[in-house]
């Protein structure tokens, strides 16, 4: 065993972990380029493929999502974190090709049909589960892993890589997209719509194909690379597998304190099963309200739809603008990544949720003024990156945290099931939401949509202020005993 513990060991095993991150964010904004392609793709059907169907087909990988968090509690303590997370490698894989060629040998390339369109949808799903299971199981690993003086600051790397697969997959459709243009989609009543002459063939033909089959480099790259990381220690002491664990704990934190860590985990582990409701019912509540704020508060809302809502604001690019949005995103999701040990979970979350009320009550006060753009542009950017150094990455950090280690599986897989549920609402309300008018032309949507997102980021404040737990510097133990102690 060794004497000193191995730092670069660590963050090699960290690294390849957040590659499942990066996969969550690729999966879930690859959409957002490739929507009005496949939206004008499928119009070849006829007038069935409505606004409704459309809307459909680019959230159904969310119920892939609520489906693969909700086994991740099933799987993950059964078969292990590593070899859940192989799993949702393999789906991602399987997901990118097939959305990229969804007729494969059974269907004619090229002619759309209801038959096309569900199998399409099918393939979603799939990629849906896998991004399920990343986004549950990949920051229960890294958190299982870290040390708890730095747990913190790897967890938000997850969220980091979130961010950063979204601007990746941002700039890869830019640049498939090229010199060619989307299509245009003109309305013309009851949620049908037409294409409108002279719209580029190839961005309905073959442009949308490209965007999401460039996710199988990705999503096989991690596949095979999670094959070489350990299972958690916290895990295999759980199936009794301790000398496993205490040399994956020995090349982390070195040997002496690797015996500490898990005589400390034995403790807690005594059990390898207890009822979810064994600490009580604040401690799953906790968790649930923390998945569902950070839903509630709108942001993928922003994420989804940015080039249409930048469209809409009429800039003359809104490709171009997502991208510059996500260089802001990422950036300030590395103030959370260097702050969260010094400050501390509760603060960045606060600061954060009050950050982004600003930001939305900017944008409901200013959308659709063509005078104040450039201020309601600022405010949209405000918004989201209060939120990347808040919400986005703190909710994860304690997610992994705050559940006591025999019912961490199943305490995730019912909270992050809930973060999905609730992004789903969001995703599937917005443009609803957003185009009400009460008389023609008068906005009231707009600012309705964002003046609800600003309150419910007030309220997102006060629930953290007075209910949350600072768990900065403490041990996953330790969660143990503080749920004992509140109950």
């Amino acid at each position: 065993m060794e004497k000193e513990g191995n730092k670069s060991y660590l963050f090699s095993i960290v690294l390849v972990a957040v590659l499942g991150g990066l996969l969550f964010g690729y999966d879930t904004a690859v959409i957002s380029g490739a929507e009005k392609g496949l939206q004008a793709f499928f119009m070849k059907m006829g007038n069935v493929y409505t606004d409704t169907l459309h809307g459909f087909t680019c959230s159904s990988a969310l119920i892939g999502c609520i489906i693969g968090s909700g086994i991740s509690g099933w799987l993950s303590t059964n078969f292990g974190r590593k070899k859940s997370l192989i799993i949702a490698g393999c789906l991602f894989f399987i997901s990118a090709l097939g959305s990229m060629r969804p007729e494969s040998f059974i269907f004619t390339k090229g002619e759309a049909s209801m038959s096309l369109l569900i199998v399409f949808n099918i393939y979603r799903v799939i990629g849906g589960v896998g991004v399920g299971l990343a986004s549950a199981i990949c920051p229960m690993y890294i958190g299982e892993i870290a040390p708890s003086n730095i747990r913190g600051m790897l967890v938000s790397w997850n969220q980091f890589a979130i961010i950063f697969g979204q601007l990746v997959v941002y700039f890869v459709n830019f640049l498939i997209l090229g010199d060619h243009t989307n299509p245009v989609i003109e309305s013309i009543g009851y949620g049908i719509n037409q294409v409108a002459p002279g719209s580029d063939p190839w961005t309905i033909e073959t442009g949308w194909r490209y965007m999401f089959g460039s996710e199988a480099l990705p999503a096989g790259l991690f596949t095979l690379l999670i094959c070489f990381v350990p299972e958690t220690p916290r895990y295999l002491a759980m199936i009794g597998q301790d000398q496993k664990a205490e040399t994956v704990l020995a090349r982390i934190n070195g040997s002496a304190k690797a015996k500490e860590i898990l005589s400390e985990i034995k403790n807690t582990v005594a059990e390898k099963k207890e009822k979810l409701l064994t600490y009580g019912w604040m401690c799953i509540f906790v968790g649930i309200m923390l998945s569902v704020f950070q839903q509630a508060v709108g942001i993928n809302a922003v994420l989804y739809y940015a080039p249409r809502i930048y469209a809409d604001m009429g800039m003359e690019d809104p490709m171009m603008v997502t991208v510059f949005n996500g260089i802001v995103n990422i950036s300030f999701t590395l103030v959370a990544v260097f702050t969260v040990e010094k400050l501390g979970r509760k603060p960045l979350l606060i600061t954060g949720s009050l950050g982004m009320a600003l930001g939305a009550f900017g944008v409901a006060v200013t959308f659709g003024n063509p005078s104040l753009e450039l201020l309601c542009m600022a405010s949209i950017m405000v918004y989201s990156a209060s939120f990347m150094f808040s919400w986005g990455p703190i909710c994860w950090v304690l997610i992994a945290e705050v559940f006591p280690n025999t019912i961490r599986g199943a305490a995730v897989a019912i909270a992050v099931a809930f973060q999905w549920i609730f992004n789903w609402i969001v995703s599937t309300s917005f443009v609803p939401l957003f185009n009400i008018e009460l008389t023609p032309g008068d906005g009231f949507g707009h600012w309705f949509t964002y003046g609800l997102y600003g309150v419910i980021c007030v309220i997102a404040a006060v629930f953290v202020w007075k209910m949350v737990p600072e768990t900065k510097g403490k041990t996953l133990e330790d969660m143990t005993k503080l749920w004992k102690e509140h109950k």
